[in-house]
């Protein structure tokens, strides 16, 4: 039996689609390491949890015995690290668990990683990869005229989310060129599809119209993201695994950008469509204007050309294909939504929105 590969965070959002399609593509054995903090649901991966090449451990990243133990056990072929905390807003509110997850866990798995190469050889050892998983917001913000994000952009990081994560990254950086442990790192878009947890925009809004609820938008709304479909940055990673030169980095964008205001706009036209006996039709009268968050970045663009030239990668969904998928994904699975909006859920949401001062529009 081959070495299995190490996935970090694979309970989470973008962690367990790429397991769930790994696993479901029988791509080879795998062991899930995930804390199972409030955004990991194990719930997500139950097709698959008695399935002979799949392994879950809980546990936290931050643990250097733990990561020693199953290094020694399994010989891991490879590292694919997804785990981090990842909401801007938690971050704003307590970053403290932030830098601990995403620098101290990452550096914890980075010292266990460069022991276990150490000890390889042979193929092995020239097979061995450690695959970092970031983000966009490590490069801060552009304004509407600026090019894209590409690899060489400097860092700026405007959030203790996007610090902490850059903060990783350099991490990354550092062993790979001080103990030539084989790294690749990604920074991606922001991601939107199946099985996100319901405090990011898309999930957050498509459980508050169905609920008749108001539709919170920071600001004007005219916040710039590219939104990347998460089945597209899966197949992304698994390239980069594959292909990715040592030592490099790919960024992995979705070619879609689109304001706030355009994403709830189109969330409230699918939804009077595929919902048409809803109450609250039409949806946008639910919208709601609420006070901006705190150094809040105007425009992400990721330009992806780096990844689709030497590797041959490129985004298969369009934006109104993924988000058609996405919509229709959480109106089938609504058993879901509800085992993940715990009571801890909404007294988050009541935390961050509720004094937030705005008015609704029917715009």
């Amino acid at each position: 039996m081959s070495s299995p590969i190490l996935i970090t965070g694979g309970a989470g959002f973008i962690g367990s689609n790429f397991v769930l399609e790994w696993i479901g593509n029988k791509r080879g054995p795998l062991v899930n390491l995930d804390k199972l903090t409030y955004a990991g649901n194990p719930l997500t991966l139950s097709t698959i949890e008695n399935d002979p090449d799949y392994t879950f451990v809980h546990g936290d990243i931050c643990d250097a015995d733990l990561l020693q133990g199953l290094f020694q056990k399994y010989r891991f072929s490879a590292v694919l690290h997804f785990a981090a905390e990842s909401h801007v807003d938690r971050s704003i509110a307590g970053p403290d668990a932030f830098l601990t997850t995403n620098i101290r866990g990452t550096f914890e798995l980075l010292q266990a990683a460069r022991k276990h190469y150490d000890s390889l050889t042979g193929a092995k050892r020239d097979n061995f990869r450690f695959l970092h998983v970031s983000t966009d917001e490590v490069f801060g913000t552009l304004s509407p005229d600026d090019p894209a994000f590409h690899e060489e952009t400097p860092y700026a990081p405007n959030s203790p989310y996007a610090a902490s994560k850059a903060a990783s990254d350099h991490l990354v950086r550092a062993w790979h060129h001080t103990y030539k442990l084989p790294t690749l790192m990604t920074n991606c878009s922001n991601n939107y599809g199946p099985y996100q947890f319901p405090e990011k925009l898309i999930p957050l809004m498509i459980a508050n119209a169905l609920a008749g609820k108001s539709l919170p938008v920071y600001g004007d709304g005219m916040q710039v993201r590219d939104w990347l479909y998460v089945g597209d940055h899966c197949s992304a990673i698994r390239t980069v695994l594959a292909k990715g030169k040592l030592g490099e980095t790919y960024n992995i964008g979705g070619c879609n950008q689109r304001t706030n205001m355009e994403v709830v706009h189109t969330l409230c036209n699918l939804l009077d469509e595929l919902v048409p006996d809803s109450p609250h039709r039409p949806h946008r009268n639910l919208i709601k204007h609420v006070t901006d968050r705190p150094g809040h970045d105007r425009r992400y663009a990721i330009d992806a050309r780096k990844i689709e030239r030497e590797l041959g990668w490129k985004p298969a969904e369009s934006f109104e294909t993924g988000f058609r998928k996405t919509v229709e994904w959480y109106l089938n699975n609504p058993a879901w939504v509800e085992g993940v909006t715990s009571g801890a859920y909404q007294h988050w949401i009541e935390e961050n929105y509720g004094h937030r001062t705005g008015q609704t529009v029917s715009a």
